[in-house]
């Protein structure tokens, strides 16, 4: 598209920010300068035994884990995970993983991973949302931090319900055996970053670290875009 026919399409049909509505000013993208600001980061990623570390802390086998934002009812990371999940933005999906990048580059704590591994969905859920927001946050932290994604290991066999409309005791049984390997080789001897949209019991990243468990000479290390705050 021609500078001129996209500034006439901007005029006519200005796009607006994902979480507020408001119409976004040139140089904005996805998100207006307000909400961005307004994103509740934890600071948690330069720090060992931090909140995330914690809750996965004596169930599951770690190197490192961080979340990067705070998820709380009504707050600004809530609505820009709405919008990345449920209406369809997988634009915002990227940007967020570019600032989860800029992030987990800038902690160096990071630094040995080499290979990122998205939560995946059910083939079924794919179909219908289009993509999978936390294929599309790899794929944007794979921007920043130049490391392959890999797709095709680790898969979701089961259809589960979503897990935020279970009550916290049903999360782990809803997601139990959910996972299963496809290409065990494919992560033998790597460190892998999984990847996730939202942190809340820990049941959906402990299912999936169950179904690694088995690979040979594996480490894993844990990112998710957000975490549950109280």
């Amino acid at each position: 598209m021609s500078p001129i026919l996209d500034s006439l399409v901007q005029t006519l049909f200005p796009s607006t920010c994902a979480c507020c509505g408001d119409i976004l000013m040139p140089g904005e993208k996805q998100l207006c300068i307000n909400c961005l600001a307004d994103l509740t980061a934890t600071r948690y990623t330069s720090h060992n035994d931090n909140r995330t570390e914690r809750l996965l802390g004596g169930r599951i086998a770690f190197s490192k884990a961080t979340s990067i934002f705070i998820f709380r009812h009504g707050n600004t990371v809530q609505k820009a995970v709405h919008a990345m999940k449920f209406h369809g933005n997988s634009d915002l999906c990227l940007l967020m993983g570019r600032q989860m990048g800029l992030e987990l580059l800038a902690s160096g704590r990071f630094d040995d991973i080499d290979l990122l591994v998205p939560v995946p969905l059910h083939w079924w859920r794919r179909l219908r949302r289009g993509y999978n927001q936390s294929e599309l946050l790899c794929r944007g932290i794979a921007q920043v931090m130049h490391r392959e994604v890999n797709t095709r290991a680790l898969r979701r066999h089961r259809y589960t319900q979503q897990q935020s409309l279970q009550a916290s005791s049903d999360r782990e049984k809803n997601v139990q055996g959910a996972f299963s390997l496809r290409r065990p080789d494919d992560l033998a001897g790597r460190h892998i970053l999984l990847v996730d949209d939202v942190l809340t019991t820990g049941a959906t990243i402990s299912s999936c670290c169950d179904a690694l468990k088995n690979v040979n000479n594996l480490k894993i290390s844990i990112a998710t875009f957000s975490i549950a705050g109280k």
